[in-house]
């Protein structure tokens, strides 16, 4: 009795179209950086000529104002509450948008390709033209800081979080309406539940965002943190500009360990 050895098909080879692609993202980066033909103009040589100021800023960041901090406190606190209300509203509103606009939570095409198309909309506009445009309408302060915040954490939960629960498999949604459930007592009693460690993770991350955005948002006048910056900035008062930059730092870092045994409990 003789035995036939089994062929193994030969690997395919994929190295050819790999080489292709990597060739062309080179090509494209390079063009983009040629300003004859309206690329970006990277003068690297600025680097060179500039690096003795750049080495004094430095130097001045290095040396901080530990009398400033007491300054830095509630500026702070209004980062935090706006960076809490902030993700907590957009928590609130963002589980039935989500709910509508995923596949499997929402069958009806046109009520789900409606909510996909605000919910693009919202996430198309940056923070900063929202922050700008609040700002003008409603003053200085916290609110535009706030409202900007609870857009900006909407688009990014409605998005992530209705992606995940179209890619998977949800047998137990079949199951519901094979026995006569409706959709939306599908959604309160099986698919919320289901998904809630989704809606937690994002909402934490969202927080954690929250935080770093605000130190952008004082820029154009949004209160909080970033709004103290600003002004020390410009003053041209780089020791109170570290201190505020240590604040921050810390702040964020001390968010994300929170955020991270929050999710290890959640799992």
């Amino acid at each position: 009795m003789t035995t036939e050895r089994l062929a193994i098909p030969p690997r395919p080879r994929t190295w050819p179209l790999r080489l292709v692609v990597v060739a062309a993202l080179a090509a494209v980066t390079v063009l983009a950086c040629l300003p004859a033909i309206g690329g970006v103009e990277l003068d690297l040589a600025a680097i060179a000529r500039n690096w003795r100021n750049g080495a004094q800023k430095m130097g001045q960041l290095l040396q901080p104002d530990w009398a400033f901090l007491p300054r830095t406190i509630g500026p702070m606190i209004e980062t935090l509450q706006m960076a809490l209300v902030g993700a907590t509203a957009a928590a609130i509103v963002s589980i039935p948008l989500t709910l509508w606009a995923a596949r499997p939570t929402n069958p009806n095409g046109v009520t789900r390709g409606i909510v996909r198309t605000i919910v693009n909309v919202i996430r198309a506009v940056p923070d900063l033209v929202y922050a700008t445009i609040l700002v003008a309408l409603v003053g200085v302060g916290a609110m535009p800081g706030l409202i900007t915040l609870f857009l900006f954490d909407l688009g990014i939960v409605v998005k992530l979080v209705s992606e995940a629960i179209d890619s998977t498999e949800h047998p137990y949604l079949e199951a519901g309406r094979a026995a006569g459930a409706t959709q939306g007592r599908l959604n309160r009693t099986l698919a919320l539940p289901q998904n809630l460690p989704l809606f937690a993770n994002q909402w934490l991350y969202a927080l954690e965002l929250n935080v770093r955005i605000s130190a952008v948002l004082g820029i154009v006048g949004a209160g909080g943190i970033g709004r103290l910056l600003d002004e020390r900035f410009g003053f041209y008062a780089y020791d109170d500009v570290s201190i505020i930059i240590l604040e921050i730092l810390v702040v964020v870092i001390a968010i994300e360990v929170c955020s991270h045994l929050l999710r290890r409990r959640i799992a």
